[in-house]
């Protein structure tokens, strides 16, 4: 296991590398154990990494030598607190790269997701110095990552072997159910935007290179008819109907692209968020788009991604907006859901 402590994100980071965050937390251990999980399962090399910053008192108000000390004691303890999340992946067979990074923790992370192949953080951190590192970093890296993002509940530990983790308190902090059985499945929401068709390719990746089946949702919120706006009844078999038969277009897409994954496509009514951090409990990873219908491009995430992220009962995986030559042939499979105006 190799390990070194780098002074910029740019130092030492090979490319595609898995980096995770952490910051001493039960919500970083979980993620840092799914992460070395995933850099065995691609072989490839994890980087573990945590920031730190001096204080601005310190900085300003402080004569130079007060400064010098006070940033040797928080590194000191960015230090104990790497040297500890090591002793929680010894024996993981990738290389490892251990590393302290001076800067604000999502600033740091986001300069080392433009050469990753993947950032991981949980989906909560603790306060302190280092606990920026997560919370806000979990919301912020995810909308603005030059790749995709693995946001880890600390209720995955059960998962991974620690169903000890976020129960100091006698109970899951994230909220989530530790005893729901995990399906060997992954499971994407769609609403018919580019994102959510950019995050259905990914998540066929991730079903193929796992040998799971993929579950595509859509979900419809419910309407009872106490809106004024709307112009007319809602028609809702005639709607279903509808968006059956694009989602089935949709799959067949999806199908040509990835033909020995075993793929299936659901119509449900119901909050999509709520549809999907239901469905999160019980999947091997939940896979959502940054932004969906109605989104704006200035936006940290779309309503449903952020709803997600705050709640969800396992793994999420957020899929940037990237350019796809195969989203070109989508409408060769037939008709597609309308984009919101």
């Amino acid at each position: 296991m190799g390990s070194e402590h780098a002074q910029g994100p740019s130092q030492g980071l090979a490319q595609h590398g898995i980096v995770v965050g952490v910051d001493g937390s039960d919500q970083s251990t979980c993620a840092l154990l799914w992460a070395a999980q995933e850099a065995e399962r691609r072989k490839a090399p994890l980087y573990v990494v945590t920031a730190y910053t001096i204080p601005v008192f310190a900085a300003s108000s402080m004569d130079a030598g007060y400064a010098t000390v006070d940033d040797d004691v928080i590194r000191d303890s960015a230090q104990s607190v790497l040297q500890e999340a090591l002793t929680h992946i010894e024996g993981i067979s990738v290389e490892v790269h251990a590393r302290i990074e001076t800067g604000d923790a999502a600033g740091v992370l986001l300069d080392l997701s433009e050469e990753a192949e993947l950032m991981v953080v949980g989906s909560r951190g603790r306060g302190g110095f280092v606990g920026r590192l997560l919370g806000s970093v979990s919301s912020a890296l995810p909308a603005h990552a030059k790749c995709p993002t693995a946001v880890i509940p600390v209720c995955t530990g059960a998962r991974l072997g620690r169903p000890d983790l976020g129960k100091k308190q006698g109970r899951d902090r994230d909220g989530g159910s530790s005893e729901a059985v995990v399906e060997p499945v992954v499971v994407v929401g769609v609403d018919g935007s580019e994102q959510a068709r950019m995050a259905s390719l990914a998540a066929a990746e991730e079903a193929r290179s796992r040998g799971l089946a993929l579950r595509v949702i859509c979900s419809v919120a419910p309407f009872n008819g106490s809106l004024a706006w709307v112009p007319a009844p809602v028609d809702r078999e005639a709607l279903h109907a509808d968006l059956a038969v694009q989602l089935a277009a949709g799959r067949d897409w999806l199908q040509s692209h990835y033909p020995d994954v075993d793929i299936r496509v659901e119509l449900v009514d119901g909050s999509p968020a709520e549809v999907l951090i239901s469905a999160s409990a019980t999947s091997e990873l939940l896979v959502v788009g940054t932004r969906g219908r109605g989104g704006f491009t200035g936006m940290l995430l779309g309503s449903t991604s952020q709803g997600v992220l705050h709640h969800a009962r396992g793994p999420v995986l957020v899929v940037p907006d990237r350019a796809d030559p195969r989203l070109e042939d989508r409408s060769a499979f037939g008709p597609m859901i309308a984009p919101a105006r």
